[in-house]
């Protein structure tokens, strides 16, 4: 078993196309067949099914498609490691974030980590906690961002605590006071953020037992936030998500104060790539600095 045949095998399950696999890898299609079906051959059962349409796993495919992301790790790492070792920083890091760190965050984070390691290829994949939990767990990226993910087959590393504050239309009776009632969520149309996506509006709902009127809901917190300065309800997020967004919106914090823990999880720290700790350093590193910064009352960008 090499790994190339791994890398195909993979490919073709993510695109549902040998053609496509052959494309990425540079590869005729006849080329990648054989090499997938001398896999087969070595393996002693099939791993797609194939048809006109396509190809998709067969039930001993998706088992061993775990496998077969772990064997293309260990080549990623080995290789990190023998170009670290010759002085060269270079690889591939797969991060999963959210929609919100991805959009508010991310820019800042990988502007600083591409001016030191430029060799170093990024992809993002935008998810909720429900999202990231799977694609830590099918070992599909080296690490994602945002909260502790519930399984407990992960490594988490926490770097943040935000507090959770509460949106309000101007024009809302509580906007002028000082904190909103938790309790009072149960009473309000409430704008809900990715619902049953295991997000944090839904794990605090889900902790009080509170079960809010949502006529709305949206897929990012952008549109949350604008239906709110529209007057079509209220909703909570992240203090630092809306620190750019200045509509007609008022923020205020909870009563009692609700915070999320964000960070990074990994499916294993102790077998990260050389390039996946870079990253971990770099991330506590920008949020560090953005914190101090909230901290101190200067203006952050």
């Amino acid at each position: 078993m090499e790994a190339l045949q791994c890398e195909a095998v993979l490919l073709a399950a993510e695109q549902g196309s040998l053609t496509a696999a052959a494309e990425r890898l540079d590869y005729t299609q006849s080329g990648i067949t054989r090499m997938i079906s001398s896999l087969e051959e070595e393996l002693g059962f099939p791993l797609f099914i194939r048809s006109r349409r396509g190809v998709r796993l067969t039930e001993n495919g998706k088992e061993m498609l775990p496998l077969f992301r772990e064997l293309r790790r260990a080549q990623q790492r080995a290789e990190q490691s023998a170009a670290e070792i010759r002085g060269i920083v270079s690889g591939s890091l797969t991060i999963g974030c959210y929609y919100s760190i991805s959009a508010m965050w991310m820019p800042e984070i990988l502007k600083r980590f591409k001016k030191r390691y430029p060799k170093i290829i990024i992809r993002l994949r935008e998810g909720g906690n429900e999202e990231m939990s799977h694609w830590l767990g099918e070992r599909s990226v080296d690490c994602c961002l945002g909260a502790e993910p519930r399984r407990r087959d992960c490594d988490w590393l926490p770097i943040f605590r935000d507090e959770l504050v509460v949106w309000l239309p101007k024009k809302h009776p509580l906007a002028g006071e000082a904190s909103f009632p938790l309790e009072r969520l149960a009473e309000e149309d409430f704008i809900h953020t990715a619902p049953d996506q295991d997000t944090d509006q839904d794990r605090l709902l889900s902790r009080y037992g509170i079960r809010p009127h949502s006529p709305f809901s949206t897929r990012d917190g952008f549109a949350t936030y604008n239906m709110v300065e529209a007057g079509l309800g209220i909703s909570f997020n992240q203090r630092l998500i809306s620190k750019r967004w200045k509509g007609e919106v008022a923020e205020l914090p909870f009563s009692p104060p609700q915070y999320v823990t964000l960070g990074i999880s990994l499916p294993s720290l102790r077998d990260a790539s050389p390039a996946a700790k870079r990253l971990i350093d770099c991330v506590s590193e920008s949020m560090g600095e953005r914190f101090w910064a909230l901290d101190s009352g200067r203006q952050t960008t």
